[in-house]
This record gives C-alpha cells, sequence and structure tokens, in this order.
C-alpha cells in the first residue's frame, strides 16, 4: 500500500474482491463519454481475468477518506524494439467528486512505479479523440501523442473469422 501526501489518499493494488468497484469505475467512463452501451463486462469477467494464477491485468485503486476516489487498471506489454518490458493502461478514471485533486497523477505515478519495480521502462495508452481534457493531462506529465502510430483493432465475428471459427463454432 502507498498512501500519498495529499489528505488521505491511499492507492493499493486491487483484490478480487474489488470486482464490483472496478466495474462501476470501467461504467463511469462508458458514462463520461456517452457511450454506456459498449460496455459488456461484468464484475464476473474482472474476477475471473484479474485474479488467480495468471491475471491478465492489475488494478491500482484510489481512495479518499475511505472513498473510491478513481482506479487505474493496466497490463504487461513488451516492447521488441526496445527489448524491454513495459505495460499498457487500458482504464484511467477519476471520480467527478474527486477530479482536480490530484488522484490521476498519482495513479499514474504508483503504476509506473509498479511497471519500473517489475522491470518495464515504459507506458502506452490510448485517448478517446475527443478527450481534450484527458490528452492535455497526459501530455503535461510527458505522455506524449504518437503520430506514427495508429490503432487497429478486431471485434466480435470478425474475430472469430480470423481465428478461423466456421459457422459451427469450430
Amino acid at each position: 500500500m502507498v498512501t500519498a501526501n495529499r489528505n488521505a489518499l491511499l492507492i493499493r493494488k486491487a483484490t478480487a474482491s474489488d470486482a464490483e468497484t472496478i466495474l462501476a469505475g470501467i461504467r463511469m467512463i462508458g458514462d463520461h463519454l456517452g457511450t454506456p452501451h459498449k460496455i459488456s463486462a461484468t464484475a464476473e469477467d474482472f474476477r475471473r481475468y484479474g485474479f488467480g494464477p495468471s491475471p491478465a491485468f492489475e488494478v491500482l485503486i484510489a481512495e479518499m477518506d475511505g472513498t473510491f476516489a478513481g482506479l487505474c487498471l493496466y497490463f504487461a506489454s513488451f516492447s521488441t524494439w526496445r527489448g524491454k518490458p513495459g505495460a499498457y493502461i487500458q482504464d484511467l478514471v477519476v471520480d467527478t467528486a474527486f477530479r482536480g485533486t490530484g488522484v490521476a497523477e498519482a495513479l499514474l505515478r504508483q503504476t509506473a512505479r509498479h511497471v519500473r519495480d517489475k522491470g518495464g521502462v515504459y507506458l502506452r495508452l490510448s485517448v478517446d479523440a475527443e478527450n481534450l481534457t484527458a490528452r492535455r493531462f497526459y501530455e503535461r506529465l510527458g505522455l506524449l501523442h504518437q503520430p506514427e502510430e495508429h490503432i487497429h483493432a478486431i471485434y466480435g465475428d470478425a474475430f472469430d473469422a480470423l481465428a478461423g471459427l466456421d459457422e459451427s463454432g469450430v
């Protein structure tokens, strides 16, 4: 556990019992972006994939005076060009009641320390193109837009087709 010097901010590593809190944080992002209908994750998904012998991600939870203030969900990645590990931040959210109090910066700094302690040398993330406030915040901290890169993704039926699944599911 790490305590920041701002009021009673506590940043701690999430446990399986935090799955509902993690889901609530992700839903905050969907609500903020006006896309809550795109979230199909469940608390059980977070329990299943985030905790146990081979977790797919880690989460740091920020609490202010015992109240949920925000979270940072990230997972390990590896740069073949750098030859070093790092992490990809999938989600960073701060409850609106705690915005402007330093919670997001504290979460990012603690995430960077966790990654560095495991031998990592970088963080990566993507930002919704319309979220100018977040883009400015990240740039202020040194996380710069990489104009030479574009994110590509495949989901659902297209993913299944790429994986070679025929219509019978085989």
